[in-house]
Order: C-alpha cells, then structure tokens, then sequence
C-alpha cells in the first residue's frame, strides 16, 4: 500500500509502498477514506512522543472494514466505520467502565503502531472501539469525530459540564477551537474565541462566537474579564503551550473551570501554570483525553440531524502527496479549520 513514512524524528515525510497490515486478532484492517492532518501528528513528528521507527502517522480517520482478525463479534467486511484515537484494551476496568480514553493497555493509531496516513490502518479491539458512521454522514465528517471534534464535545460535556448562558472562552481557533466553538454555542454557551490568526477568527464568528479576540501580544484576559464582567466560567486551552494554557486560565472567573485538551509537551522543561490563581480563585484544572466510543452515540446522532456539522470545519481535503509536505509545517500553520486526506490513488 502507499503510505506517509518518515524514517528519522524531524526527518522529511515521504509517499512509498510498503506492506499492508493484517488484521490482528480481535480487530480489524480499515481502507481508509479520510484521515485528518492533526498538530497531535506534528508533535509525534518532532519527537514529542515515543514512536518506533520508520513511522506512519495519522489518527483520526474513518473508512471501510477491509478485513476482520479472529474473535470480532460485531463488525463485517464493508462496514462504514471511525475509530476513537484511543483504542481501549477492553477488558480492563476502565474499558468496561465505559472509560477507554484513559485505558492503561491502550493503542493509538499513528502513535503506538502505523497510522491512517496510508491507503489501509489496522485498529485494535474492534468490538471496544469501532463506531459505526451512518450512510448520511460523510467521512471527513466522521474522520473529524476521531481526535479533535469528539474531545471537544467531552471536554465540554464530560469534563466542564458546560451549562447554558455561561461564558466560554476558547484559546486556540484550529480544528479543535473550531469545534469547541460550534458545539458550545450548540448547548447554549456564550463563546469567546482567540487567536492570533484573522482568518481563523473569521471562522469563529462564522460559527457564531459571541466575541473574537486577536492574540496580538495585548493582555488577553483582561480583555476576556471586561467582556464577560468578571472572567468565563469555562476556559479551553485549544493550542497547548505554556502562554495559551496561562492566558486560559487567568481568563476564567473565580469558581471557574480550566480544560486543557492541547498537548503540552515538555520541550523545555515543564511548562509552567499559574498554579497561585488555580489555589486562590479555587479553579477546577481538567484534562481531556478524547471519548470513549461507548459515548459516541448522542453527539452521532446530533450529527445525523444536522445540529452539529463537523464537515463545516473541513477547509480542504489532500492526498498524500500533499500531506507529506504539509505535515513539518503544522507548527507554523494556521489553517481555519481541519485538512483532511484522501489516501487513496485517485485522491488530489
């Protein structure tokens, strides 16, 4: 099959055949259909993450079954189907109490095996982590739920428990703060969105954010405090750096609660948070690690009747090729919304 390979961390990806996976037992092997370019490939990429070498990466993804390994119960050859990024052991007590995301025995698919930027991936666990995409959902829409839109919906739903006419205040307006802003406004928020990037700022108050803030080196919760009298009662760190994460957290009002779903990598050094105001303010630090497939359920069928429209956020759809150049770019890039790619030969 051809695949996105890079051979070295930080080494230039590239396209090329190489063998295609087998079905291991108790999962399955997915024809890919549409894979999401994501800064959480970048991170493996630059070797934020422990992965194996040579390296296919790709996390969010949606397809077709291809082949079932032994054991499957519940899925067949030709299925529609995604895949949360994390794939739940299933058997563990976190798995069966509906809490795969947090799974100690987990797989990732482009993190601890090859990944979705390739013609074929295989998936662990099947029954655990399938989900099946109904014929009026599209597979970028569905690749979309994978890593960036289904965090969002849990982070705002499991995590904050976001109620309505309450200020959230979104650092970050890519694919994830795209789709934090759509389905806040979705269960009735009001939306702050920031960024340094006009374009996507654009995006955001297309999806009907109440404010927009640029990031242009001004004190941004400040600005935050003055519009909502008082701070937000939700912060969502969509980046995941040291200032994003800080400037979400001092933009909360006392009581407040903080969501980190951007990874914040240890490049140098831990990252350092306000921990004083997390202590006097008494705010509540979440983290938000994606969704189990056993809750995928509600947001899926939001989605089918068209409340939620994880396809709006889909700016451009590549092939490969494309993907291979674009991938050591993502730390400098500022797409307003997700690319996604169509590995299969007729794509681009």
């Amino acid at each position: 099959m051809r695949a996105v390979v890079y051979d070295e961390i930080g080494a230039s990806p590239e396209v090329r055949d190489v063998p295609s996976p087998e079905a291991p037992a108790g999962g399955v092997v997915v024809e890919v259909h549409a894979t999401g370019l994501c800064r959480s490939d970048w991170h493996a990429w630059a070797g934020h993450d422990d992965i194996a070498l040579p390296h296919v990466p790709g996390h969010e993804l949606a397809g077709i079954v291809a082949s079932v390994g032994v054991g499957v119960r519940d899925w067949s050859v030709g299925d529609r189907v995604t895949v949360p990024f994390v794939e739940g052991c299933g058997r563990c007590e976190w798995c069966l109490g509906g809490d795969a995301q947090v799974c100690p025995a987990q797989e990732q698919p482009g993190f601890t095996h090859w990944g979705s930027f390739a013609e074929y991936v295989a998936l662990h666990a099947a029954d655990t982590n399938l989900v099946a995409v109904p014929d009026d959902v599209s597979f970028e829409a569905a690749a979309a739920l994978g890593c960036r839109f289904a965090t969002a919906w849990r982070a705002l739903t499991g995590r904050a428990a976001v109620r309505p006419g309450e200020w959230v205040t979104v650092v970050g307006a890519g694919g994830v703060g795209l789709s934090t802003v759509m389905i806040a406004k979705a269960l009735g928020a009001k939306v702050i969105a920031v960024d340094r990037n006009r374009g996507a700022l654009a995006a955001a108050e297309a999806l009907g954010a109440d404010a927009v803030l640029e990031a242009d080196g001004s004190d941004v919760p400040a600005a935050v405090h003055e519009l909502t009298s008082g701070g937000s009662h939700v912060a969502v760190d969509a980046v995941g750096s040291e200032a994003t994460c800080a400037d979400a957290i001092l933009s909360l009002r006392r009581r407040g609660r903080h969501v980190q779903v951007g990874l914040l990598p240890p490049v140098d050094g831990h990252p350092r948070v306000p921990m004083a105001r997390v202590i006097g303010w008494e705010l509540d630090v979440l983290g938000s690690h994606g969704m189990a497939a056993v809750d995928y359920p509600g947001m899926m069928a939001l989605i089918a009747s068209g409340q939620l429209r994880p396809q709006t956020l889909v700016e451009r759809v590549v092939g490969l090729e494309e993907a291979a150049v674009l991938l050591p770019l993502l730390e400098q890039a500022a797409p307003a919304g997700m690319t996604m790619i169509d590995p299969r030969p007729a794509a681009g």
